[in-house]
């Protein structure tokens, strides 16, 4: 008999392969935006008056570009970061200790036990307390850490995965986190930095007077500006989306799947749910980066460990 499921399986997992074939295009795509914004704001509108104009438009021209490099460097800066970081990969050796996700663990029939990855710690399976069964990712042949979700895009496991973002061609997990939030945070200024010094130049298309410049720079400067609009619109919605999830301490995957009880066993407090993605050292928090020091005393950091609240049990959530 035809099952359903299993279609809209298969068809998922032909977008998740043509989602791995669009590879380096979006970078290059990436890359394209930021160059056609930096040729309408710099080489088109406010270069020229930084020269030509001189006093107060010159001033303002100093500033805006001034700005304008700042935010392009950090938002750069971070987004390669999310690139080229690895989000979390499982150690080989890594096995559970306590049942740490029984609402998505998979029972394990009498089969399983003759796999050799689980029998090296049978014992750990079994409690004085029953069966506890442990999260294991039968595409992976290995056990899953708490938080740990398997990326059908990137065919492996990734410890507190958020989502697959085609926009940076890689996961966002544990690892790249808070560079990922960052980029939000830096392209959400730069594209409103935009959108602001190019209103002026937006408004006079719709003028009668003559306006400066060749048909080409002209249309160059109104496509920028809308795609700037856009992005700083979309972009917001998406960093509030975020900067919630960060308070609650939980990630998209758990917030559309899991989160069906008001009482969430990672949720610490706002101030500790922001230290286990952004560190105790203030001076990191808005660059791609960890101090050594808050990679030492944050386990969370590493993707491996979360604390939890005792009061909470596995059942709960």
């Amino acid at each position: 008999m035809h099952r359903p499921g299993a279609t809209m399986a298969c068809n998922v997992f032909k977008f998740c392969t043509a989602l791995r074939g669009l590879g380096s295009v979006m970078i290059l795509m990436v890359l394209a935006i930021v160059g056609v914004t930096y040729y309408a704001v710099v080489v088109n509108n406010y270069g020229p008056v930084l020269f030509a104009a001189g006093g107060f438009s010159s001033l303002t021209a100093f500033g805006v570009l001034v700005l304008f490099h700042g935010l392009l460097f950090m938002l750069l800066w971070s987004y390669f970061s999310v690139v080229f970081t690895d989000p979390g990969n499982v150690p080989p050796s890594w096995r559970p200790v306590v049942d740490e996700e029984v609402g998505e663990s998979i029972p394990l029939a009498s089969i399983d036990f003759n796999n050799p990855i689980l029998t090296v710690h049978q014992s750990t399976l079994v409690s004085d307390l029953g069966d506890p069964r442990k999260r294991f990712c039968r595409k992976c042949n290995q056990f899953k850490p708490p938080r740990c979700h398997h990326c059908s895009v990137c065919g492996r496991c990734i410890l507190k995965m958020d989502h697959h973002c085609v926009w940076v061609v890689n996961c966002v997990g544990a690892l790249n986190y808070k560079f990922f939030l960052l980029f939000l945070f830096y392209t959400f200024l730069e594209t409103m930095l935009v959108t602001l010094s190019l209103l002026p130049h937006f408004i006079a298309f719709f003028n009668d007077g003559e306006i400066p410049g060749t048909p080409g720079m002209l249309a160059t400067t109104f496509l920028t500006f809308v795609l700037n609009l856009a992005f700083a619109l979309s972009v917001l919605g998406f960093l509030i989306m975020h900067i919630s999830l960060v308070i609650g301490n939980a990630t998209t995957i758990e917030a559309y799947e899991k989160r069906t009880n008001q009482k969430w066993r990672y949720d610490l407090g706002w101030r500790r749910n922001f230290e286990q993605v952004f560190g105790l050292d203030k001076k990191c928090w808005l660059i791609p980066t960890y101090s050594n020091d808050d990679l030492r005393r944050i386990p969370a950091l590493h993707g491996l460990e979360y604390p939890a609240k005792p009061d909470v049990d596995a059942q709960d959530w």
